[in-house]
């Protein structure tokens, strides 16, 4: 979360590609990992509607009240606000099944609407030490156990921390110890840097990280950092390299717990997002680039509202499909700038291919392989169905738009569909279906008391029923 903007990635260019999955070859059920969010629910919790929440399969909540009241936070004396921004938050974030992120920067008020006092300034420690004897002892109060604990967001970037390196790594060592000893099971989150770790810049900051923090014992539980934009992959190369390198273990989780600058956000950059963070191994959390009441709603950017009435935008609509598959995730073998995440479900009959797009156009061809291993073939023949999630320039969307539904011929074991990627922001699925299974439905989205609801069932009775929806 910064206040400004961050640059796009390559620039949209027509250029064919292919895609080649292997329904053979097994990953282990999905998890969504990359259904996460920065901020993005109201200071009281209570919206966005939960609908909209539980059809993504949402995972994560990172927040800890950022720019409620400015200047805002402990170093302002308005630390209550925030605190009980947060606690509403949690509660909200754990009823719908999700896994929340503590950020104790935003809570201590560095949060970009103010220039506040950094811990350890001028060598005096008692203001840092005074707040985490207050944050422990309201997380304890409350029973805040299964939280993960965030340090300090972006420590490499000066609205964030504007005092040197050093001067942070011995507040992430007194701060680390100080969790660690109130809840001996905490999950610690770390160096959540604004730079990437596979970047020219920001390698140096993270080998004095990881060096500094191997030697006073003081390791995340899960390392963190940002891609703004960037590529989950190869920065989790550059750390697996960068722990081996020192001989630190590289078996802790990846997150990447702000992912896709504001200009990506979008169906077809996001479900590249999606794709490269679960190739990766890492979870992940959407990035929210709102400022002041908004970052407090929409859902990160994935809704809008008219009035009292949420609606949800294309991208909402690409998670929703990535929250539908079930049964396993198969491999898929990405093409150029274009990636994906396909699942089989033999026990429903279906299966699912979530694309996106690192900014290209042009035919996609999907190669489908060893269908012979999934329940969608049927004497030699498979049903598809492209379907585009369209950006509408960033405005409300009511729902796919289905761009063929036809009957393939599956011989050796093989079919191939293609997927006519005319513009770089618009998402695509393919669902596989058997020849038998007309079935088609439109899901609408319906409204109440003023509010736009999803379909709950989108993601279960609809896909055990091989239904579609456009």
């Amino acid at each position: 979360m910064k206040p400004l903007t961050t640059p796009s990635g390559p620039a949209t260019q027509a250029a064919d590609t292919a895609v080649t999955v292997d329904f053979s070859a097994t990953r282990g059920a999905p998890t969504y990992r990359a259904s996460g969010t920065l901020y993005g629910m109201a200071e009281h919790g209570a919206l966005p509607p939960e609908s909209f929440y539980r059809d993504i399969k949402w995972k994560f909540m990172r927040a800890g009240g950022a720019q409620l009241d400015s200047p805002g936070g402990w170093v302002a004396g308005a630390y209550d606000r925030r605190w009980n921004s947060t606690l509403a938050q949690y509660k909200s974030t754990r009823a719908l099944g999700g896994t929340f992120v503590i950020l104790p920067h935003d809570l201590w008020g560095a949060d970009g609407t103010t220039s506040p006092t950094f811990p350890g300034d001028n060598g005096d420690w008692s203001r840092f030490d005074a707040f985490y004897d207050r944050l422990l002892a309201d997380a304890k109060a409350v029973g805040m156990t299964d939280i993960q604990w965030d340090i300090w967001n972006e420590p490499d970037y000066s609205s964030f921390w504007d005092r040197p390196q050093d001067q942070y790594l011995e507040m992430w060592k007194r701060a680390h110890q100080r969790i660690r000893a109130a809840f001996p099971g905490a999950v610690i989150v770390g160096a959540s840097t604004a730079g990437r770790p596979s970047a020219e810049g920001g390698g140096p900051w993270w080998n004095t990280y990881l060096d500094y923090v191997k030697a006073n014992d003081v390791e995340p539980d899960t390392y963190s950092w940002h891609d703004l934009p960037g590529d989950p992959v190869a920065d989790a190369d550059a750390v697996h390299a960068k722990l081996a390198a020192r001989s630190m273990t590289t078996s802790r989780p990846f997150q990447v717990n702000e992912y896709a600058a504001d200009t990506e956000q979008n169906p077809g950059r996001g479900g590249w997002y999606i794709s490269r963070l679960e190739r990766a191994g890492a979870d992940g959390l959407r990035a929210n680039w709102a400022w002041g009441a908004d970052l407090h709603d929409f859902a990160a950017a994935l809704l809008t509202r008219t009035g009292g009435q949420y609606l949800p935008l294309g991208e909402w609509f690409l998670y929703r499909y990535y929250g539908s598959q079930t049964g396993t995730i198969v491999n898929l073998t990405p093409g150029t700038n274009t990636d994906g995440v396909a699942t089989k479900d033999n026990s429903a009959r279906n299966a699912k291919i979530l694309l996106g797009s690192n900014g290209d156009t042009g035919n996609v061809t999907v190669d489908l392989e060893r269908l012979d291993t999934t329940s969608v073939a049927e004497n030699g023949r498979v049903r598809a169905i492209v379907q585009r999630i369209p950006n509408n320039g960033g405005g409300a969307v009511t729902g796919p738009v289905t761009v063929s539904d036809r009957t393939l011929t599956v011989s050796g074991n093989s079919a191939s569909v293609i997927v006519p990627w005319a513009d770089a922001a618009d998402g695509y699925t393919v669902t596989l279906l058997p020849p038998s299974n007309t079935t088609a439905s439109t899901v609408a989205v319906a409204q109440h008391s003023g509010q736009c609801l999803a379909d709950t069932n989108l993601g279960t009775d609809d896909a055990t029923q091989g239904a579609t929806w456009v």
